[in-house]
């Protein structure tokens, strides 16, 4: 645990190298997740909880993404680093958009896995579908090319566990209800970003469409996107390799071949 302005942030760290800030999905993190090992082989790897998800605490007056960047932007501070390689899952992606819209200098390479943040389509449309409105069976065959493997099984999760997912859940409601996953000010703010970006979509994903992406990456200066086969919603879990090789090649060019 450390404490930032405030919260106390359950972090996670492994490996040595380019300091990489890892920003997690609605699902949260934890250190078994089949993309850690690659990741951490190569880099410092660093992954905090955000606020109200897994055991870091939430003070009642963070109820925004917003809020939880500058709490980010803190961190770095207190790590002594000046500039990171960031990714951010999902709604983790969120954040790390807002985050480098606010201090550009501080990310070198950018990735956006599955975002949301931006609304891109008419206003009396939802882009992404209500997920606080779908059953669970429908919700996992958004979220993953292959629902039967990947679906988590509660009988199996220990109470702890089970309690982190409930928490998880009602802090995504907190943060994304209203407006529904995004903020209306960040589209105007996204040319701020210096970082080249990379924007990776499973080709399965039934929560961030192709055309969702390809508008949220023309709102950044220097973006690209990149699609893996075989995954949904969360393609560092489902596809875990493909993702790392992707990633990989982006944050090191020089050094993937």
């Amino acid at each position: 645990m450390i404490a930032i302005a405030g919260v106390d942030l359950d972090i996670f760290e492994a490996g040595e190298g380019p300091p990489l800030l890892f920003l997690h999905s609605a699902q949260g993190f934890a250190p078994e997740h089949p993309y850690v090992a690659p990741l951490s082989a190569r880099h410092r790897f660093i992954a905090p909880s955000h606020p109200g998800f897994g055991k870091s605490s939430l003070p009642d007056w963070i109820d925004a993404v917003d809020d939880i960047a500058y709490i980010y932007l803190e961190l770095l501070d207190h790590l002594n680093l000046q500039q990171v390689d960031l990714i951010g899952c999902s709604i983790g992606g969120w954040v790390a958009a807002e985050l480098a819209t606010k201090a550009p200098e501080r990310v070198h390479r950018l990735v956006m896995v599955g975002p949301v943040g931006v609304k891109t389509g008419p206003l009396d449309r939802l882009d992404i579908p209500d997920i606080f409105a779908i059953p669970q069976s429908d919700l996992e065959s958004l979220l993953f090319h292959d629902p039967a493997r990947m679906r988590m099984e509660p009988s199996r999760l220990s109470d702890e566990q089970l309690a982190i997912s409930v928490r998880n859940r009602e802090t995504l409601a907190l943060l994304a209800w209203e407006p529904y996953m995004h903020n209306p000010k960040l589209p105007h703010r996204l040319h701020r970003v210096t970082a080249p970006t990379l924007f990776v979509r499973g080709a399965s994903d039934g929560l961030v469409s192709a055309k969702y992406i390809e508008s949220y990456a023309r709102l950044l200066p220097n973006a690209r996107t990149a699609t893996i086969a075989a995954a949904g919603h969360a393609p560092q879990v489902e596809q875990p390799e493909a993702f790392a090789r992707t990633v990989l090649a982006f944050l090191e060019p020089e050094a993937i071949q």
